[in-house]
């Protein structure tokens, strides 16, 4: 229904049942969302200035796994941004989670990722085989968005895949969004090329869009599934984790996502806006209303 009526511009739709008086915390995609590639919407530090003054939560939400949390933390900070540890997840995040609860016995892993990733998972307390030890087997291989991607660790990851290795993906991603001329080829197209050549699909994709992403943010805040927002540009990983956790997904229309893309996929978000700060004006209103 992208032709209901409202009365603001940017505004394509909003379901009327969400309640934008109760909301306590969003969780923001972050490429796509609030910056891309490189550059910094223009509205975004706005926007976090008037979460903050409505007494609103936020976390930053990514399923880049290319850098560790330390790494968005840093890039985050440095957009002249408020953050701390605590409010940044990546898909690697989720993907430790899972490995915990459900491979509590995995110790030696072969990460096909960057520098920093493979450094995080060893802070996370895994071992990471030796590849120049040709004996030195891996218990499970994790896939990410590795932006230093070689032939040869390609192919050793494929190889031990065929092995019959459990394999977990960080996210189902295929493009990252960028501000360059360019298509930066993201975790899903490396699993894509994977199963061509085993057979095999991952056993888990902790990252958006499993529900148990956003389901650890409101467990740290103890949030009911209306006091939440998902914010996101991509329908198939931002707002279908949504759908999935049944908490109220917000489209804009600021990275991958069109209006077009949107009516192909058959169903409609909760809110689909131009961008972040229109959610920020609504906001406002709801709150003002609510006084």
């Amino acid at each position: 229904m992208l032709d209901a009526k409202n009365d603001h511009y940017p505004v394509h739709y909003i379901n009327p049942t969400v309640d934008l008086t109760k909301i306590k915390h969003v969780a923001f995609d972050m490429d796509g969302t609030i910056y891309k590639g490189g550059t910094l919407f223009e509205f975004t530090p706005g926007v976090f200035e008037t979460l903050e003054k409505l007494g609103i939560g936020y976390t930053y939400l990514t399923n880049n796994s290319s850098k560790s949390a330390k790494d968005y933390l840093k890039k985050i900070l440095s957009l002249n941004l408020k953050a701390t540890p605590d409010n940044v997840s990546t898909s690697a995040t989720a993907t430790y989670f899972f490995l915990r609860k459900n491979y509590p016995n995995v110790k030696k892993v072969y990460v096909l990722g960057t520098a920093s990733l493979r450094e995080e998972f060893a802070e996370q307390g895994y071992t990471l085989i030796d590849e120049y030890n040709e004996k030195d087997e891996p218990d499970l291989v994790v896939v990410a968005f590795d932006t230093t991607l070689t032939y040869d660790r390609l192919c050793k990851a494929t190889y031990w895949i065929g092995k019959g290795k459990p394999y977990i993906a960080t996210h189902p991603d295929t493009v990252c969004p960028t501000d360059q001329e360019t298509i930066l080829v993201d975790c899903g197209a490396v699993q894509a090329l994977i199963e061509n050549v085993t057979g095999r699909k991952p056993e888990a994709v902790p990252g958006k869009p499993d529900p148990a992403t956003i389901g650890g943010v409101m467990d740290k805040y103890g949030l009911e599934r209306d006091e939440i927002l998902m914010v996101g540009d991509r329908i198939y990983t931002d707002l279908e984790m949504a759908r999935r956790a049944k908490i109220p997904g917000v489209l804009v229309l600021t990275g991958e996502a069109t209006l077009e893309t949107l009516k192909e996929a058959g169903w409609t978000p909760e809110l689909v806006l131009d961008d972040i700060s229109v959610l920020a004006d609504l906001l406002v209103e709801a709150k003002t209303k609510k006084k």
